[in-house]
């Protein structure tokens, strides 16, 4: 979009071409926030659903004023000969009437579109990919709802492992879809990222500001996975010794803090990595918070014989309040080992932390064990 903004600032200036946009992100304000950053004015319309159906990004058309496409990606160095055959020429009207390709969305795409309370929402489109397993676009659609939930106050513990399973059922329906698969890879190990998604979005917040401006505000910020820059190897660390643990430390199986793991991908091969999503939240309905005066969350996981972690163990940095009740996010990769059989593979991983319940509460020094199931294809 850069490119063909700067290129075409005189004919936009002058009246004689209209910019518009079309994106296909599940986080539209990050656009928002990047067209602020490139001073790009033009209306950005968005299809997080991909009721287009596009499988490649990014499209340049050329649209006539009767909106007849009249060229589909031209190069970007033809600027002389798209000025000469198409934004000089005053196209006549078609002799026949053309008769415009309709888009109507199937009821949960409706629910979806109207932002319909999102419970609803997705047991349509459970119902729909129930009955077209074999409908990519369906499954697509599916995931991109529960993502949407798993963004929302509403989220409810496996909505982003739902959202990355339907992923994945579409991806293998259509390999080639370069929307599908770019969405597993957003969340994914480094091995398999073309590029970072998001490292752009802390330069373009202090260029924004420098020039005195308030940057667009993000919904959702961008997480570890979305920030990593691709490898093109594993890099894994040994584990420091690990200290004996006191067996009095009370175990906390969720009272206090609920754990939710998310493998992204959900299965690989033996030699693969998947990157692991590991979510702390404490208990609302205790009041449950964190004790920020003492040390900070800290995750361990203790691969099999074999496998490599590369951050396998991480502390939290506290925030500087004496108590949060803000959700905390560990993330860290794991390569199977080149002997992993097929089937679930159980990784065992404990976290422990401080927490309080109720205002003015008691605080406890609590010890929660997490398993990272991954599933290894023959």
């Amino acid at each position: 979009m850069p490119g063909w903004h700067e290129a075409t600032k005189e004919w936009q200036e002058a009246g004689d071409v209209r910019m518009v946009g079309i994106i296909e992100e599940q986080h539209p304000e990050r656009a928002r926030l990047f067209m602020q950053w490139k001073k790009m004015g033009w209306p950005i319309l968005v299809d997080s659903l991909n009721l287009l159906e596009t499988t490649v990004v990014p499209q340049t058309l050329l649209i006539d004023e009767h909106g007849i496409i009249r060229e589909v990606r031209p190069a970007l160095d033809e600027l002389d000969r798209v000025r000469r055959e198409f934004v000089d020429v005053d196209f006549e009207p078609p002799a026949v009437g053309l008769e415009a390709r309709r888009i109507e969305p199937s009821p949960a795409e409706h629910a979806y579109l109207r932002a319909n309370e999102l419970d609803a929402v997705l047991a349509a489109f459970e119902q729909e990919a129930a009955a077209n397993p074999a409908g990519g676009y369906t499954l697509f659609r599916a995931g991109v709802a529960y993502r949407a939930r798993h963004d929302s106050p509403g989220r409810r513990a496996g909505d982003f492992q739902t959202a990355v399973t339907y992923w994945e059922r579409a991806l293998q329906l259509d390999p080639n879809n370069y929307i599908w698969r770019r969405r597993i890879q957003q969340y994914g190990p480094r091995l398999d990222k073309p590029y970072p998604f998001y490292d752009w979005v802390r330069e373009a917040r202090a260029e924004i500001i420098a020039r005195g401006e308030t940057p667009v505000p993000l919904v959702i910020e961008p997480i570890g996975a979305e920030l990593a820059s691709p490898s093109k190897e594993f890099v894994g660390a040994a584990a420091p010794h690990a200290p004996e643990i006191d067996e009095r430390i009370l175990r906390d199986d969720g009272v206090f803090v609920t754990a939710e793991t998310t493998l992204v991908p959900s299965a690989v091969a033996a030699g693969e990595s998947a990157r692991a999503h590991v979510r702390f939240v404490p208990n609302d309905a205790i009041k449950g918070h964190w004790n920020n005066e003492v040390d900070g969350l800290v995750f361990r996981v203790e691969p099999p014989a074999g496998w490599q972690v590369d951050h396998p163990v991480q502390t939290l940095p506290n925030p500087p309040e004496a108590v949060s009740r803000e959700p905390r996010s560990v993330e860290l990769e794991l390569r199977a080992s080149e002997g992993a059989g097929p089937g679930v593979v159980q990784i065992p991983a404990y976290a422990l932390y401080y927490v309080c319940e109720d205002v003015n509460g008691v605080c406890m020094y609590r010890r929660q064990d997490v398993t990272l199931r991954l599933r290894v294809e023959g």
